[in-house]
């Protein structure tokens, strides 16, 4: 009976010693297969998952789902449908509900923010646009260039005619916290 209880007592600890090492390298694993993942790839998790938090720089608190992801950008739709586009460099914290961080089904854009932008710019839309220091300009993107866009600055009741244009603004790339559509 004696050796029945050492052997049995044997193959538990080679049991639990199997059982750490496993927990161990799917530790390790699961580090190293995160260190891989970067901010596209944790945004991208959260796509269409439900409310997410961003602190952006110059912006303040946004609230809103996580829609779009690219190279450099996120785009997140507010309450009443309101579209913002926040660039990487403006993102100081994310909170979005991740069930796992390896997307199903979502693929980021493979464009950057200028692409983004020209789009807006063919739709002649008039935005908000927030810069780092969180000041802020109203009006319609004219033209989008390699890393700056030109903003012709005019109220946002009136439609973006030269008699309606106060200024038209060179805003680099680098400068951009957001740029919000308005309806």
């Amino acid at each position: 009976m004696r050796w029945e209880e050492l052997f049995a007592d044997l193959e538990g600890l080679l049991h639990a010693e199997e059982q750490l090492e496993l927990e161990v390298e799917v530790a390790d694993r699961t580090r190293r297969e995160r260190a891989l993942l970067g901010l596209q790839e944790r945004l991208l998790a959260g796509v269409e998952g439900g409310p997410a938090e961003l602190r952006v720089a110059g912006g303040g608190l946004l609230h809103g789902v996580v829609t779009d992801v690219g190279t450099d950008w996120v785009l997140v739709v507010q309450a009443h449908e309101q579209a913002v586009l926040v660039t990487f460099s403006a993102l100081r914290w994310v909170t979005v509900p991740v069930g796992r961080l390896q997307p199903l089904g979502a693929v980021a854009r493979t464009f950057g923010v200028g692409a983004a932008l020209r789009a807006i710019s063919r739709d002649r839309a008039v935005v908000d646009l927030v810069d780092l220091d969180g000041s802020s300009l109203t009006g319609t993107v004219d033209a989008v260039g390699r890393d700056v866009l030109e903003l012709a600055e005019h109220p946002a009741d009136l439609v973006r005619r030269p008699e309606n244009v106060r200024a038209v603004r060179s805003v680099p790339f680098a400068a951009l916290a957001l740029v919000r559509r308005r309806r």
